[in-house]
């Protein structure tokens, strides 16, 4: 036995070292363990799939029709990616999508986590339509369905397109309120006979905190005192963009809910990111401060989405400057989602910083709380590439939980979950991600646990299949089940890919 494993491992050397022109040996050498993990650990019709977004992975971003987004504007600013790396090409899923598609019915995977691009199908934000791209999603969507894997498009994920922010300050007026109701509209009535799982925002607190309190992403607008923005306000830009983001979400589920959905029979929610915030001692003060970031990151979205208001420690810091919803609002937003997507990578320690009152005031600021990533000199879990990424599945259960116990128990998807080795890492390296794979079986084990426990999770979203153009990362930092070679576009799947394929096969053994 051992003489032939080592055979199968000196052939998978020489194969690896070839062109390596098909990744399959890594199914015969690694012996891989699902670590008691298979399809019927999860309940019965429990979707398992992966997640991507169009400006990282559909490359033709100045092609084809599709007008200019505010991150083609902001990649463009010299310095501001790593490498002047830009989303031109990215991985020319517009071409390669069938391939791309392909790679998910081999490894066994149920749905894909599309975005559409706002600007592909409506250059101008509004009015006229790229016919060619709408012809594009449709040809993404008919083939998935053709190789039996069930669409779930996103309609936002960072993308505004540039002509409204020009227009009229983009997220920062009421406008882009029923122009993305409008945008929706359009994409329920095009795709929604075969589309019955919509999501409207991508990670609203992310667009409004980094793109409105220290300008790390597009539009890059905070107070001086925060980044090197040329103009924004870190004070009130962040709550008036949360707020709009809230009103156009609930206005495009009232749209489906009054229009489609009853013909259409699909659902639809919002996909929030949420690190798990764990108080770094029992202190009182430090839970506290745990309380406030989840509320400041969580709470900010669900709270309007599941009670009707943001939540009380918000409305008591921020004050006047948070925005309110009126009577008519709150109607409108209040149960607006068939179902919440959970975005949940990493966890991380809070405690009170007992700092004097601050005059210099921004959302982060707001929060009042200290961030610490190890406890008596224990860290809160290994790395992975992105300095924010610890590895920590515990974080995942604690999430999960709280989502089901503070917001009614709502129907979660979770809908993306991951970690990323270096850009430069070879392929031979990258291909043997034991860490991804350890990553994934530890997270799905307590997503499970939670699960066994009473959270109503329906599925789960891995990012990414593929590495792609990672925002300000560019191509720095890999997250995908499949390695791409960036120069010949080949697509490689990693180790994890074949652990996907194993723990997910339809076959009891």
């Amino acid at each position: 036995m051992k003489t032939l494993f080592l055979l199968h491992f000196l052939l998978h050397l020489l194969l690896v070292s070839q062109s390596l022109a098909d990744a399959e040996p890594w199914k015969e050498s690694a012996r891989v363990d699902t670590g008691g993990l298979s399809r019927t650990s999860f309940p019965k019709g429990f979707v398992f799939g992966t997640a991507a977004s169009a400006y990282q992975v559909e490359g033709m971003a100045s092609k084809e029709g599709r007008g200019p987004s505010i991150w083609d504007v902001f990649v463009k600013k010299p310095g501001t990616i790593a490498n002047n790396g830009t989303a031109e090409v990215s991985v020319d899923e517009y071409h390669k999508y069938k391939e791309d598609v392909d790679i998910m019915a081999k490894m066994n995977f149920d749905a894909y986590r599309f975005s559409i691009s706002w600007s592909r199908i409506f250059p101008n934000g509004v009015g006229k339509v790229n016919w060619k791209g709408v012809a594009y999603y449709n040809r993404l969507i008919n083939y998935l369905l053709e190789r039996g894997v069930t669409p779930y498009a996103n309609l936002y994920h960072y993308d505004l397109p540039q002509a409204l922010e020009k227009k009229y300050k983009g997220l920062l007026s009421d406008q882009v309120v029923k122009d993305f109701a409008d945008f929706a509209d359009f994409c329920f009535k095009a795709f929604g006979d075969r589309v019955k799982n919509w999501m409207t925002f991508n990670e609203p607190r992310v667009v409004a905190a980094l793109g409105y309190d220290n300008g790390y992403f597009a539009p890059g607008r905070c107070s001086k005192a925060f980044g090197n923005c040329t103009e924004g306000n870190s004070a009130t830009e962040p709550y008036i963009v949360a707020h709009h983001l809230i009103l156009a979400h609930a206005a495009a589920v009232q749209r489906y809910r009054e229009k489609y959905q009853a013909q259409q029979k699909g659902r639809i929610g919002i996909l929030l990111d949420f690190v798990w915030y764990e108080p770094l001692t029992r202190s009182k003060a430090d839970q506290l401060a745990a309380q406030r970031a989840r509320d400041f990151h969580l709470g900010w979205f669900l709270h309007p989405i599941v009670y009707g208001e943001y939540p009380k420690t918000m409305q008591n810091i921020v004050g006047a400057r948070l925005p309110k919803f009126t009577k008519q609002e709150v109607q409108m937003v209040k149960g607006s989602i068939d179902f919440v997507g959970i975005n949940q990578y990493t966890a991380y320690y809070m405690y009170d910083p007992h700092r004097p009152k601050q005059t210099a005031t921004g959302y982060q600021m707001d929060w009042n709380v200290g961030f610490a990533y190890e406890r008596k000199g224990v860290p809160i879990g290994p790395r992975a590439y992105s300095y924010w990424l610890y590895m920590v599945p515990w974080g995942m259960y604690k999430a999960v939980t709280y989502v089901k116990e503070r917001y009614q128990n709502p129907t979660v998807i979770l809908s993306e979950n991951g970690m990323d080795d270096p850009g430069n890492v070879t392929l031979r390296a990258g291909l043997h991600d034991t860490t991804r794979v350890n990553y994934y079986k530890s997270y799905l084990t307590q997503l499970k646990n939670a699960i066994d426990d009473g959270a109503n999770v329906i599925g789960y979203f891995a990012w990414s299949l593929l590495d792609n153009f990672e925002w300000r990362s560019g191509y720095t930092s890999r997250f995908g089940l499949v390695y791409v070679d960036y120069t010949t576009l080949k697509r490689y799947p990693k180790m994890s890919a074949y652990w996907f394929r194993k723990l997910l096969s339809r076959k009891h053994h």
